[in-house]
């Protein structure tokens, strides 16, 4: 789950990832922002700490057939060097943990 705000949520939103990156990600949502608008995510880690990025809309789908779900890609616009290092620790982790994906 990611909590993310905008322009658009103020108050925040829960939201699931479907695909993380040190890039970016996938959220998946019936609520879906304009390609562009910038969001503020707030990232939970495995170690229990979260990481903050800002990010920027790249593209939206709608979700159509039976297998696609409706979603946003988001690209980190902004994230801290630390925050950077946070995340690409917690993917290396969880890779090593389930090394089928």
């Amino acid at each position: 789950m990611v909590r993310a705000a905008g322009n658009k949520i103020q108050a925040g939103v829960r939201l699931d990832t479907t695909d993380l990156s040190e890039g970016g990600l996938f959220l998946r949502s019936d609520l879906l922002l304009e390609v562009g608008e910038d969001l503020t995510l707030e990232i939970p880690l495995r170690s229990g700490k979260s990481t903050v990025a800002h990010g920027r809309v790249a593209w939206v789908t709608r979700g159509a057939g039976a297998k696609a779900a409706a979603g946003m890609g988001v690209e980190f616009a902004r994230l801290s060097p630390d925050d950077r290092r946070a995340l690409a620790e917690n993917l290396r982790d969880l890779t090593k943990s389930n090394p089928t994906k």
